[in-house]
């Protein structure tokens, strides 16, 4: 259970993208500059604790749809090691969990390169300068969303959207290693 490291730390510019979506349209950091909040998220299909609060991120990307907030999940896996991750896989996912955000496939782990992500889900909070401010958990509770009793990432993202700091402890993300290529 590797936790987020901190090598892309708070303060660091995001580092750009183009990734294609399951629509089959590609995405960069450009594709967002109407929004002035964006959540990327490494996940993928096959991970049980993405599985476990999967449901939580569509609802988040829900919730904030209507406030200049944006949320991009990124599969990074390799799916020779695990198929369930292919991009075939990850358009029958997000379809079948109705997923409202993009889901992008990094076939060449770039992203997760340039990112430092090492698990998934691994959680990264721009502001509108795509300045990294968060970089945590979801909530207090993956395994049991009854059991939540604090929402870091809805906190701040709240903060965010008020232009405040964030201003309580970041807890690492907890999750499955991202399964990198052989080289």
């Amino acid at each position: 259970m590797p936790a987020s490291p901190t090598e892309l730390l708070i303060g660091t510019k995001a580092p750009d993208f183009s990734l294609m979506n399951v629509d089959g349209n590609f995405y960069a950091l450009d594709s967002f500059k109407d929004k002035k909040i964006l959540c990327i998220i490494f996940m993928c299909n096959h991970c049980p604790y993405v599985r476990a609060v999967e449901e939580r991120i569509n609802q988040i990307a829900k919730d904030y749809s209507d406030k200049s907030f944006a949320l991009a999940g990124i599969n990074s896996n390799d799916p020779s090691v695990y198929p369930e991750d292919s991009f075939e896989n990850m358009i029958k996912r997000s379809k079948e969990r109705g997923y409202v955000f993009p889901y992008l496939y990094d076939e060449e782990q770039t992203a997760a390169k340039e990112y430092d992500a090492v698990c998934t889900p691994d959680i990264y909070l721009f502001d509108q300068n795509r300045i990294l401010r968060y970089r945590g958990r979801i909530d207090s509770n993956w395994k049991d969303e009854s059991k939540v009793k604090s929402h870091d990432l809805r906190k701040a993202i709240d903060l965010l959207l008020e232009d405040k700091p964030i201003d309580f402890e970041m807890i690492p993300s907890m999750g499955c290693s991202i399964k990198w290529k052989r080289s």
